[in-house]
C-alpha cells in the first residue's frame, strides 16, 4: 500500500510543477464549457500579449486574439472535441497588441465534474518551429527546384552531346553508338547502311555564304526526315553528309529504290536570300548481316566516293571490287606522295621543232614516274591522284626544278638549250609566294615558258592569278595557254591574258586531214592568234601529212609523235648535240 503524501509534500510537488512550467514557457488553462469560461494562469496571459484581470476570463478573450485566417479551424478543432468529449489538440496565429503575430500549439484533456464538461490544457509558442520549419520548406523547394533545374540541364547536355546543334538530328557520336548496338543484335537481321555526301557542298559555302549552307543543311535533313521509313535511324555524321541506317529490311531491291529516292529528294531546290541554290547527292550503300555489321560504315564510305568518281547524283553500292580498287588507289596515293619526297618523278622532254625548218625551237617537260617495283610510269596513271591529293602544285615544282637542272647539264656539255615548257596548276598559279619561289631559282631570262590550261583562266582570271602572270612576264618568262580549244576562252579572254604562245589542242588537230570544217576552223584560230600577235603551237601531230598541212595553214611550231617521242633527260641531250642518228625518238630527223 503506497503511503499517503502530506500537504507540505503536495505544495512542494505544485512549487516543482510551477517551476516547470514556467521554465518551459508553457501556459496552462482551464475552460468549462457548460459555462464557456476560461481560467488562464499567468504563462497564458503572457503568451497572448494580455494583462492578468485575475479571475476567470470569458472565452471571447481566446477567440478574439485567433488570427482571422486561423479562427475556423481552432474553433472546429474545439467543437470536434467537445462533440467527442475527448482529447483537444490544435494549432493557430494569435495576433499580440503590438501587431506581431505568434504561433501556439493547444493540447487538453476532457473531463467531467459535478455534471460540467471541463478541458484542462496547455499551450506553447511554437513561433520559432513554425519559422523553422518553414524556412526549411522553403530550402528544400529550392533544392527541389535546383535539382531539377540540374536534371533539365542535364538532359539538355545530354541531348545536345547526342545531337547535331544545326539539323536537330541524331549526330556521328549518336550514331556510332546505334549502329554499335544495332549490329550485335541477331533479331536486327539484315542492315543496309546508306552514306549520304552532298555534291559540291563546299562551293555553295564558299561562293553563296556560310548561311545559305546553312539552310541547305536544314533543308536536305527535313527532306530525308520525311521519306525515312519507320525501321530507319537518321544521322548528320559530317559536314555535308547524312547517314541512314535500315534494319531487317525485305531485298536489296527495297534498299536500291530508297537509295534512288534519297537522289531524288535532294534534288528539290532550295530559296534563300540570294535566290535559289540547286544541288544533287550521292549515296554510297553497304550491306551486311548484323552481328557482322563491324566494317559497314567504312565500306558505305568507299561506296559514296564511288559513287561522286562517277559523276556524283547518283547511287552506287559497296562491292569486294571496288573495295580493291579503292585500296588500290589509296596505295598509289601513299606511293605518290613517299616518290615526290624521294626525288622518283623527273621530267621527259618532247621536242617542238619550227613548222618550216624543222629545227628544234623549244622542248615541253612532261612527268614521268620512275616507280621503284613498275618501272616507268605515265601521267595518265598519277596525275588525277595527284589532284585528289591537291599536290598538282608540288608535282608542277619538283618538275621545274629538274627541268632547269637538266638544262643546265646540257648547257655544261656545249649546247645551247632552247626554250622549255612546263605545266602549272591553277593552285601554283595562285599561290603569292610562287615569285618569290622563283626568284630563288636562278632562272635564266627568254629560256622558260609557263603552259596554262585553258580551263584556268577562261575569262575570269583572280587578282592573284593576274598579278602573278604579270609577275613571270617581267622576269621574262613566256607564258602559253595549253589545250586551247577544250575550254570556254574567248578572245577578249586572250586579249586579257596576251599570252606569247597559243597551243591547239590534239582533238582540233587530228581531224583537219579527213575534215574541212576542222580545217576551217583550224584555220580560224590560226589567224586570230596571228591577229593578236600570239604564236600557234599545234600539238598531236600524228603525221608527216599533219605536219604538212599544218604549215600550210600557218602554224609556227610543230609537236607530237610524227615530229618526237618524250624522252629522257640524256637522250634529249643527244638530239640537241646535232646526231639525230643516235637519237631515234626525233621523227622529224628521218623525214
Amino acid at each position: 500500500m503506497k503511503p499517503v503524501r502530506s500537504e507540505q509534500e503536495f505544495q512542494n510537488l505544485v512549487r516543482r510543477l510551477e517551476l516547470a512550467l514556467d521554465a518551459s514557457l508553457i501556459g496552462v488553462w482551464e475552460h468549462d464549457v457548460s459555462e464557456d469560461a476560461l481560467i488562464w494562469d499567468e504563462q497564458m496571459f503572457r503568451l497572448y500579449g494580455r494583462d492578468d484581470p485575475g479571475g476567470p476570463v470569458e472565452a471571447s478573450l481566446w477567440s478574439n486574439a485567433i488570427h482571422p485566417d486561423d479562427l475556423s479551424g481552432a474553433r472546429a478543432d474545439f467543437a470536434s472535441a467537445v462533440a467527442a468529449k475527448g482529447d483537444y489538440s490544435s494549432q493557430y496565429r494569435v495576433l499580440l497588441p503590438d501587431g506581431a503575430i505568434r504561433h501556439l500549439r493547444s493540447r487538453a484533456h476532457y473531463f467531467e465534474e459535478n455534471g460540467h464538461g471541463i478541458f484542462i490544457g496547455a499551450e506553447w509558442d511554437v513561433t520559432a518551429d513554425v519559422l523553422l520549419n518553414r524556412e526549411l520548406a522553403t530550402q528544400k523547394q529550392i533544392a527541389e527546384l535546383r535539382a531539377a533545374e540540374l536534371a533539365e540541364t542535364a538532359a539538355r547536355v545530354e541531348h545536345a552531346a547526342d545531337h547535331d546543334y544545326l539539323t536537330g538530328l541524331p549526330n556521328r557520336r549518336f550514331f556510332d553508338r546505334r549502329l554499335a548496338e544495332i549490329s550485335v543484335i541477331p533479331e536486327a537481321g539484315k542492315l543496309a547502311l546508306l552514306h549520304i555526301g552532298l555534291d559540291r557542298f563546299s562551293a555553295v559555302n564558299d561562293i553563296i555564304g556560310h548561311d545559305a549552307g546553312d539552310r541547305l543543311l536544314k533543308a536536305s535533313a527535313a527532306a530525308l526526315t520525311k521519306i525515312l521509313p519507320e525501321n530507319a535511324f537518321l544521322a548528320r555524321i559530317g559536314g555535308d553528309e547524312f547517314a541512314v541506317l535500315i534494319r531487317n529490311f525485305s531485298s536489296l531491291d527495297y534498299v536500291r529504290k530508297f537509295a534512288d529516292q534519297l537522289v531524288e529528294s535532294l534534288k528539290r531546290p532550295v530559296w534563300h536570300s540570294e535566290g535559289v541554290i540547286n544541288i544533287t547527292a550521292s549515296v554510297g550503300v553497304a550491306c551486311a548481316q548484323s552481328g557482322k555489321a563491324a566494317n559497314l560504315l567504312a565500306e558505305s564510305d568507299i561506296a559514296l566516293m564511288r559513287a561522286k568518281k562517277n559523276g556524283r547524283n547518283r547511287a552506287d553500292f559497296f562491292s569486294a571490287q571496288m573495295k580493291a580498287q579503292i585500296n588500290g588507289e589509296r596505295r598509289l596515293a601513299d606511293q605518290f606522295i613517299r616518290g615526290l619526297e624521294r626525288g622518283e618523278f623527273q621530267p621527259f622532254y618532247q621536242a617542238q621543232v619550227d613548222a618550216r625548218t624543222r629545227s628544234i625551237v623549244g622542248v615541253e617537260a612532261l612527268a614521268r614516274w620512275y616507280h621503284p617495283k613498275r618501272g616507268l610510269i605515265g601521267p595518265g596513271e598519277f596525275l588525277s591522284t595527284a589532284a585528289s591529293l591537291g599536290m598538282l602544285d608540288a608535282l608542277d615544282a619538283a618538275i621545274l626544278r629538274q627541268t632547269l637542272t637538266d638544262r643546265k647539264a646540257w648547257a655544261r656539255s656545249g649546247v645551247r638549250p632552247p626554250r622549255v615548257a612546263v605545266n602549272v596548276s591553277a593552285a601554283r598559279l595562285s599561290d603569292p609566294s610562287l615569285i618569290n619561289n622563283l626568284k630563288g631559282l636562278d632562272i635564266e631570262p627568254g629560256t622558260l615558258s609557263f603552259e596554262l590550261l585553258e580551263t584556268i583562266f577562261l575569262d575570269d582570271l583572280e587578282d592573284g592569278m593576274l598579278a602573278n602572270v604579270s609577275a613571270l612576264k617581267a622576269m621574262s618568262i613566256d607564258v602559253e595557254v595549253d589545250d586551247f580549244g577544250s575550254g570556254h576562252a574567248s578572245i577578249i579572254g586572250l586579249m586579257k591574258l596576251k599570252p606569247r604562245r597559243l597551243k591547239i589542242d590534239r582533238r582540233l588537230v587530228m581531224p583537219i586531214t579527213t575534215s574541212r570544217e576542222q580545217k576551217r576552223l583550224l584555220r580560224s584560230i590560226v589567224d586570230i592568234a596571228k591577229a593578236l600577235g600570239i604564236e600557234v603551237v599545234a600539238e598531236g601531230v600524228e603525221t608527216q601529212e599533219h605536219a604538212k598541212l599544218l604549215t600550210r595553214l600557218g602554224c609556227d611550231v610543230l609537236q607530237g609523235y610524227a615530229i618526237a617521242y618524250p624522252a629522257s633527260s640524256a637522250d634529249m641531250l643527244t638530239a640537241l648535240s646535232g646526231t639525230p642518228a643516235e637519237a631515234p625518238f626525233m621523227a622529224a630527223a628521218r623525214s
